[in-house]
């Protein structure tokens, strides 16, 4: 073989690699991840410990499987305080399901009149807020110890309205007390908005939609609010990825959902749910039924 020939076939190998890697950066949004690890390295302790530094975090309850809900694609994940529960919604058979801190199934309550909940948000007193994606439709329901099904009819209902991708519309809620509001996601193209709220069943006003130039995302997936720094958590399923946003929507720590990261034995499959305690203990669920908690180290 001449060296030419020789020189060309290493040139194309070289080429083809290079094609690969840079698809799968882009795939996984690595160049600007890679431009806030590099950010990241210059932050100082005491910044890191004012943030919730995602980093930090390592997983201590990899992929349970929520027994029973195989088929049921769990959805979205809120922590309650009162309680020290979390709630979960199920998209593709509709029902709100109670877990234990460490994954366990406390009780599962049907929602009549649900097409798919993807969203839920614990609020004040016992209320919860579901979003429904193929609906457009946001719910605010109240459930306590006696609840055994929740009927959409006899809860105030508030039209989200249509979105760009009326397939891939408002998918994730989250209440931030200390702002008093409600923040939504659509899922793709990643937006956010936000809706007045003091945690009752009554919205002030109207929607308002924010500034979304950090949410370099392929879609948007759930959001969860820090309640101990007011931090937001931004979840991609597709881009395998976890955001910590500050209270003025800049980016601040990221954790990829990838097999090897944080301590993960396995890539999430498709992470759809994100809550975190007074504690800063951080919990997700995965479709089709996999639960995970992380703590910081």
């Amino acid at each position: 073989m001449s060296r030419i020939r020789l020189r060309m076939r290493w040139y194309s190998w070289l080429l083809l690699a290079g094609v690969i890697c840079y698809g799968v950066a882009s795939l996984l949004h690595w160049d600007d991840r890679g431009a806030l690890w590099v950010q990241e390295r210059f932050v100082s302790p005491s910044e890191r410990s004012a943030s919730i530094w995602l980093p930090g975090y390592r997983v201590v309850i990899d992929a349970k499987a929520l027994p029973g809900m195989e088929s049921d694609e769990a959805s979205d994940l809120s922590y309650n305080p009162q309680t020290k529960t979390l709630f979960s919604v199920m998209g593709k058979h509709p029902f709100l399901a109670e877990l234990t801190l460490q994954g366990d199934v406390l009780r599962k309550i049907p929602l009549v009149g649900w097409s798919n909940p993807e969203g839920v948000a614990v609020l004040e007193n016992g209320l919860l807020a579901i979003v429904d994606e193929r609906q457009h439709s946001l719910v605010i329901v109240k459930v306590d110890a006696s609840t055994k099904e929740l009927n959409i009819a006899d809860f105030p209902t508030y039209d989200l309205g249509p979105s760009e991708d009326q397939n891939k519309a408002f998918e994730a809620i989250a209440w931030n007390p200390r702002k008093q509001q409600l923040l939504l996601g659509e899922e793709r193209p990643a937006a956010l908005f936000t809706w007045s709220s003091d945690g009752s069943q009554a919205l002030k006003g109207s929607k308002q939609k924010l500034a979304s130039e950090e949410l370099d995302l392929r879609n948007l997936s759930a959001l969860g609010i820090d309640p101990r720094t007011g931090h937001t958590l931004v979840l991609s399923a597709d881009s395998h990825l976890l955001l910590e946003l500050d209270e003025q929507g800049e980016q601040v720590s990221f954790m990829a959902l990838l097999g090897g990261f944080n301590g993960l034995q396995n890539t999430i499959p498709r992470a759809e749910g994100v809550a975190m305690d007074e504690a800063g203990n951080l919990y997700m669920v995965s479709e089709p039924n996999l639960f995970y908690r992380f703590e910081k180290q």
